[in-house]
């Protein structure tokens, strides 16, 4: 066959702005241990693989789950999770996971944080050794899916205030309520469902519990939500618990206050941190990108002066973001990181990348707008890492109460 016509004013037909530049100014990951290091290649190495199919399922909101399966199959849902019987990553190397494959997709970088920080970890933490033989390590290699419900329909930012309740019936459980926005919530697979206890007399009346519930248990029913403009390659779940039956062992004998669902939620601020951080990076090397390949006036845009200010205020938000995790990784290491110094990198890093994400997007022009360019794709999913585990507003008033002593919430 022939070259393809080339027509007038269309002598460019597509432009490469997906490849990865490494980009690091400050040479913040150029010491990275060699066991560190193996592990971000293998998450390079998975991006590289799944990224095309990543896409395409963002594109008509699919949820693959035999991509998401492969990351269990790598054993890279690990996040920084203390077990025997699980592969030990290091904060460092946690954080380069879920930045990596961020990077690549938001939807995979969410199964991460839900899979690996929120099951995988609540089940470490709290499981009883029994439940931690049976569901740990299927966890870890994503033979089963796993998802954690607190958050309720009229319940997000003050999910202190859950009202599914779990009240004793003899020997067992019964559970009532409904979540929302529950990751893997309709997978088929295991639940951990945080709910209020009521039981009149009993001693935890009032307490907040975890219990592990399949999900093809009788009265659980996981409904996808849809509409969604965001993490479209992840189904999120209303789920509606009516009168769930569980043995007395379904309940993690570890979790007895809401203090527990806080342990976790903290842990994986960090890793909201370092999956900003991958999303940024991302829109940052794609403009880069595109300004050395997109012609405009008779030269490319990176030899104009605008767009070598955009560049370099990009790059500024990007290294910072750099070294806030990897400040939280060396802090994380030494047992001295505290709760609210991940909110503070959450709270820096989601607003950071907000920011870099839609300075790519103008400086793309219209082909910002192109999933191809993966730019807006980015753009869309930061919105819900910045949302999730904890708002904003969440983070700001729980640093302001560190740093002034004096609590704001209503």
């Amino acid at each position: 066959m022939g070259e393809e016509a080339v027509f007038p004013g269309e002598r460019v037909t597509g432009y490469d702005v997906t490849d990865r530049l490494d980009t690091d100014y400050y040479a913040v990951f150029a010491d990275i241990p060699d066991a560190d290091r193996e592990v971000w290649d293998r998450a390079k190495a998975y991006v590289d693989e799944v990224g095309d199919r990543m896409v395409a399922a963002w594109d008509t909101a699919d949820y693959p789950l035999e991509i998401a399966t492969r990351l269990g199959e790598l054993d890279l849902f690990n996040d920084g999770v203390e077990h025997p019987a699980l592969t030990r990553f290091s904060p460092l190397a946690a954080g380069l996971v879920n930045m990596e494959v961020s990077r690549g997709d938001g939807s995979l970088g969410t199964v991460i944080a839900v899979q690996g920080g929120l099951a995988l970890r609540t089940l470490a933490l709290f499981g009883s050794p029994a439940q931690q033989e049976q569901w740990l390590v299927p966890l870890a290699r994503a033979e089963v899916l796993g998802s954690f419900a607190l958050t309720e329909p009229d319940h997000g930012s003050d999910s202190v205030s859950l009202e599914t309740t779990a009240r004793r019936e003899g020997d067992s459980w019964v559970l009532r309520g409904a979540k929302k926005w529950i990751g893997n919530g309709a997978s088929g697979g295991i639940a951990f469902v945080w709910a209020r206890v009521d039981s009149p007399g009993a001693d935890d009346h009032g307490g907040v519990r975890c219990f592990l519930v399949p999900q093809d248990a009788p009265g659980y029913t996981g409904t996808v939500i849809t509409g969604k403009v965001s993490l479209r390659g992840i189904h999120q779940a209303h789920i509606v618990l009516d009168d769930v039956l569980l043995p007395a062992d379904a309940v993690l004998p570890g979790a007895r206050t809401f203090k527990d669902a806080s342990t976790v939620l903290y842990s994986t601020r960090s890793g909201v941190a370092w999956s900003a951080l991958g999303h940024a990076t991302a829109c940052y090397e794609a403009a880069l990108s595109y300004s050395q390949q997109r012609i405009q006036f008779g030269k490319p845009l990176a030899a104009f002066q605008m767009v070598q200010e955009r560049l370099t205020r990009m790059l500024d938000d990007l290294t910072s973001m750099q070294l806030y995790c990897r400040r939280l990784a060396d802090l994380e290491s030494a047992g001295a990181l505290r709760p609210t110094q991940a909110s503070l990198a959450k709270f820096h890093n989601t607003r950071t990348a907000r920011r870099i994400a839609a300075t790519a997007r103008d400086l793309l022009g219209g082909n910002g707008i192109l999933l191809e360019n993966r730019v807006m794709m980015h753009l869309a999913d930061i919105e819900a890492i910045h949302t999730y585990e904890g708002t904003e507003s969440v983070q700001a008033l729980l640093l302001g109460r560190d740093i002034t002593g004096r609590s704001a919430f209503a």
